[in-house]
């Protein structure tokens, strides 16, 4: 019988699958205390069920001190009193597969909080059991930090303890110090997490900061990075973090062999998934290659090039998807356009509401997977959240050239009856953004013009064919401000040509007999002369005939 189930499992659910990012603080408060939780989560999937999804992603809802709101683990096999009990997290998983829907949870392996028992331990002295759990250094002879590595969040990478007098490394905040991933024991414990969580039926993973489990063991210096070369993409230009070429503190080659660890370790279970976030500004789509080439590592990888500043033309569209072929031609991509660390990008490109339909058209035909998070399908701009606000540390140190990630992190809005926007009866733990109300769910399911509908509907074809979930793509091509392709499986090819612009722009018809379909989505068909005449932000598709 079990060889039968394990027959019937669709291994590869997660290629081409369209994933929905739920930032738990800020999706649903069940009990009045004014921040999300998971029998909030739970009230609210069929919402998100309604939009076509394959699965949820959810941020980190561990025991943990919240200095860095959950991506700071205390404790990771057990739930937070804040988001709920492990209880209620069995109950979020058993709706959410009577849904269809599989569960995805963000495993923060590369660091814990300073509160995690295992750091307790290893501060206590440089000869208990966990001495070398995590990455401790002596000082230079004059006291100072033993390398220039810096922070993500500012500063120094390295924090002085006098029990041991030494420094330990933290890539983020001080209070997050780095595991020790040379050392086997660390390794195995961690696999064991991630066993923990997939015996209780979740079906994968997203891995935060997936290139920066190992340093370099020499602890050598990184070296400067050119003016040219810097890129705020990972880090905002204010901070000095882009001044550095991090080829020591990250993106290590030992990475590999763990992840084969992992992977077998996934392996062991029916269909279980992983996607990986890799930070980095220079080989972002290169270490993506690597990671998820063959079937030993992740299954899937996202970098930042479209969570960047980049305004989303042709040429860059075309630039990027070139070196997704050069490089990544062996792996698999997972595509997003927002997530809970970058300014909205219906703000951070200036979008209009035809501009996010284009593209949310655009996304659903790309070869890979998809992620979107909370709100994307509202079309909600970046809130303006005010100093006085603040939650986020990193908005906080670089205030006010930077402000932060509060303002992609506000509560989601479900209604506009109230200022909560139908997300808790308390007061919410980010003030709700007075912009978002009239975007609210409620809004807009009663308006059949509204985006919410629009990004059901480009879900919904990117379902109807297989060649846009699974199949082959030719080049990108650019044609003037419009970017054209193929996607093909079995006997189904689709054309797409999606203009990224307010002009109009013409695009030959791919020779053979075609068909017009995406209607819906606001598809051209041929003109009079037999070309495709496409409006500001239009799309074509078109489907080869049989």
């Amino acid at each position: 019988m079990a060889t039968a189930v394990a027959q019937a499992v669709d291994k590869d659910w997660w290629r081409g699958a369209v994933i929905y990012q739920i930032y738990p603080r800020s999706f649903q408060d069940s009990n009045g205390d004014g921040i999300g939780d998971l029998k909030g989560i739970t009230q609210r999937l069929p919402y998100v069920a309604s939009l076509g999804v394959d699965a949820i992603w959810i941020s980190p809802f561990f025991t943990s001190p919240m200095e860095d709101f959950g991506y700071d683990v205390s404790d990771y096999c057990d739930v937070d009193p804040m988001f709920g009990t492990l209880s209620d997290f069995d109950v979020l998983l058993d709706t959410a597969h009577k849904l269809g829907l599989k569960v995805m949870i963000d495993l923060v392996l590369s660091h814990t909080s300073d509160k995690h028992p295992w750091f307790a331990e290893s501060r206590a002295s440089r000869d208990n059991p966990k001495a070398d759990w995590y990455v401790w250094a002596d000082p230079k002879p004059d006291g100072t930090p033993p390398n220039n590595w810096l922070s993500i969040f500012g500063g120094p990478a390295w924090q002085w303890d006098g029990r041991r007098e030494q420094y330990y490394l933290h890539n983020f905040l001080t209070s997050q110090p780095d595991l020790n991933f040379h050392n086997p024991d660390v390794q195995d414990a961690l696999l064991d997490v991630v066993r923990f969580w997939l015996d209780r039926g979740v079906d994968g993973f997203r891995l935060d900061t997936i290139n920066f489990y190992f340093a370099d063991k020499q602890l050598r210096d990184n070296p400067p990075l050119p003016v040219e070369m810097r890129d705020s993409s990972i880090a905002p230009r204010v901070n000095p973090y882009n001044h550095q070429h991090h080829i020591h503190s990250k993106n290590q080659p030992e990475n590999l062999e763990f992840l084969r660890r992992f992977r077998a370790v996934l392996d062991e279970y029916p269909a279980a998934t992983a996607v990986g976030e890799v930070g980095d500004a220079q080989r972002g789509l290169e270490i993506m290659g690597e990671y998820t080439a063959g079937d030993d590592k992740v299954h899937m990888c996202y970098s930042f090039e479209f969570l960047s500043g980049h305004a989303p033309t042709a040429d860059r569209f075309s630039e990027v998807m070139a070196r997704v072929d050069e490089v990544v031609s062996e792996g698999w991509a997972c595509w997003a356009f927002s997530n809970h660390d970058v300014i909205r990008h219906a703000s951070r490109w200036d979008l209009t509401p035809a501009a996010q339909r284009a593209l949310a058209t655009l996304m659903m035909c790309l070869r890979g997977s998809i992620c979107i998070y909370q709100g994307e399908e509202l079309g909600l701009p970046e809130a303006d959240v005010a100093f006085e606000d603040l939650q986020d540390p990193y908005g906080i140190e670089f205030w006010p050239e930077f402000k932060g990630r509060d303002g992609c992190r506000t509560p989601m809005v479900w209604e506009n009856s109230n200022q909560n926007g139908g997300f808790s009866e308390g007061r919410p733990w980010l003030p709700v953004s007075h912009a978002h109300l009239p975007l609210s769910v409620a809004a807009q399911e009663s308006n059949p013009a509204a985006l919410l509908h629009h990004y059901r509907r480009a879900i919904a074809f990117r379902k109807a064919h297989p060649s846009l979930v699974k199949g082959a793509h030719s080049p990108m091509k650019r044609v003037g401000t419009a970017v054209t392709f193929t996607r093909s499986h079995d006997d189904e090819t689709l054309f797409c040509a999606v203009n990224l612009s307010v002009d109009p722009c013409i695009v030959d018809m791919p020779e053979g007999v075609w068909h017009q379909v995406g209607q819906e989505l606001g598809s051209a068909g041929p003109g009079p002369d037999g070309k495709l005449h496409l409006g500001p932000w239009q799309p074509a598709l078109l489907l080869r005939g049989r």
